[in-house]
């Protein structure tokens, strides 16, 4: 069994708005040392494959297929064993 971690995030060059009202009201709280805020999702899943399946490749085609709008996000992801 694998525990899967998936981070999407905006692209640097795409405006987001709710990272920058997360910012106003962090401001208002008087917490100005915060320079920037950027909002993104976090995923988690639980595999459990066949012997010979590519855990890497299938994470890739459900982030590309589904889980992300590559016109606007990215990802990262981490891949970690559990038993």
């Amino acid at each position: 069994m694998y525990e899967v971690k998936v981070y999407i995030t905006l692209k640097e060059s795409v405006l987001d708005p709710q990272g920058q009202a997360v910012l106003h009201a962090l401001h208002e709280m008087n917490y100005n040392k915060v320079k920037n805020v950027r909002m993104g999702k976090y995923i988690q899943l639980w595999i459990d494959p066949d012997n010979n399946e590519d855990i890497e490749k299938m994470v890739k085609e459900i982030c590309d297929k589904l889980l992300v709008n590559d016109v606007i996000e990215v990802y990262t992801f981490e891949i970690n064993k559990i038993n």
